[in-house]
């Protein structure tokens, strides 16, 4: 069967993919310190109601006054080398929340609690294409 084309309504309402990982903190401060280690980046929008970080193509936001936690969907961020991936989390102060984990295809992910409370996930898969370090 041969695909028809979208119409504009719907193109306009179809989900393009992640954008943003929203990160609820209680002190904004500190979680822009931290992350910005994280990141090993400074954030490139920088106000009291919210600090946004571009990364790879993606944006990791700040939410100051929000209430941390577990629950809901929790993004992967992409990693060369998951377990070295983990080590530098776990030193910047996180906490594991799932190790890493061979889940086949030589993908692995695992993720760790920031000192906020939230889930933090990464992601090592040979099938994305190397990203450019910058």
């Amino acid at each position: 069967p041969r695909e028809t084309p979208m119409s504009n309504a719907a193109n306009a309402a179809r989900i393009l993919g992640l954008r943003t990982a929203l990160v609820p903190t209680t002190d904004l401060a500190r979680g822009k310190e931290w992350y910005s280690k994280v990141l090993d980046r400074e954030p490139y929008f920088d106000e009291p109601f919210y600090v946004g970080y571009a990364v790879g193509g993606f944006e990791l936001g700040l939410l100051p006054d929000a209430t941390p936690g577990t629950p809901g969907a929790t993004p992967l961020w992409g990693v060369l080398d998951a377990d070295a991936a983990m080590a530098r989390l776990v030193a910047l102060g996180a906490s594991v929340h799932e190790p890493v984990t061979d889940v086949g295809g030589g993908i692995r992910h695992g993720s760790v609690l920031d000192p906020f409370g939230n889930v933090f996930g990464i992601l090592e898969n040979p099938h994305f294409k190397k990203e450019e370090v910058s």
